[in-house]
């Protein structure tokens, strides 16, 4: 390849559409992988919160378990007090004690009441939270195995793509290191603001590469020509002529077979 301060028209044009060629290529690869990265890592979240959302259920059983653990503690406590109360009445000498002491005792009373009440209800969220849990379990199995499967055909996929696709990045930067600055730029904004990439394309049927706008006889001599780099003026495209397209699908068709 000549070099890119003394390249001639032609050689810029066969330059730009064999680097949309190698674009094109990792373009094709990475719609082979279509949507199954992202939806690779999609999955990967919502397993990761659903791991999360069980931990967290777990947490709350645990808590909610020490809570019954108190009131049960509470209910001993309260019913060693009737006890002792409960002697005590016994040994009362006057109304107004046996009156305090009566106070106590329905108190106590109220406290293992209320305690075995929370007990019930708190029993109650735990059974709920269990079933919750079982639920979020099973739906966590059922996305860990799609994931395994989505995580399958993407490893399959990157197992035979990957390696072209880093070779044909590379070939990609080497071709740019070796056309104009300018014209990279010029190609990187088309080929961003054009359907498909597509920034260099050859006249077809006499229209630009994926256009039905035709593009006047005494245009197509000059592409033809290439004594200048010519824009399709309904897309911004840059054109070349047919032979010049096909003489380097052959040239770049030999250097893929070889990645």
């Amino acid at each position: 390849m000549a070099k890119k301060e003394d390249a001639t028209v032609e050689q810029k044009l066969r330059a730009l559409y064999d680097l949309q060629l190698i674009d094109s290529r990792v373009d094709e690869i990475r719609n082979v992988r279509g949507e199954l990265p992202l939806e690779v890592e999609d999955l990967e979240d919502e397993v990761t919160g659903l791991k999360t959302r069980i931990d967290k259920l777990k947490t709350d059983v645990e808590t909610i378990n020490f809570e019954i653990g108190a009131k049960k503690n509470l209910i001993e406590e309260a019913k060693a007090l009737i006890k002792k109360y409960g002697e005590q009445q016994k040994n009362v000498r006057n109304s107004r004690e046996f009156n305090s002491i009566s106070k106590e005792l329905e108190y106590q009373e109220l406290e293992i009441q209320l305690a075995e009440k929370n007990i019930k209800e708190f029993k109650a969220q735990i059974e709920q939270k269990k079933v919750v849990i079982s639920e979020t379990k099973e739906r966590l199995s059922e996305r860990e195995a799609h994931l395994k499967h989505k995580k399958g055909e993407l490893d399959a996929i990157l197992a035979e793509t990957e390696k072209e696709e880093q070779a044909l990045l590379e070939e990609s930067e080497k071709y740019q290191n070796n056309i104009e600055e300018r014209l990279v730029k010029a190609y990187a904004r088309i080929r961003n603001n054009v359907k498909n990439g597509l920034a260099v394309v050859p006249i077809e049927r006499g229209a630009s590469g994926g256009s039905f706008f035709t593009i006047p006889p005494q245009v197509q001599v000059e592409i033809a020509s290439r004594k200048k780099i010519i824009t399709d003026e309904h897309s911004g495209r840059i054109l070349v002529d047919p032979v010049l397209a096909e003489e380097e699908q052959e040239k770049m068709q030999k250097l893929f077979t070889k990645l």
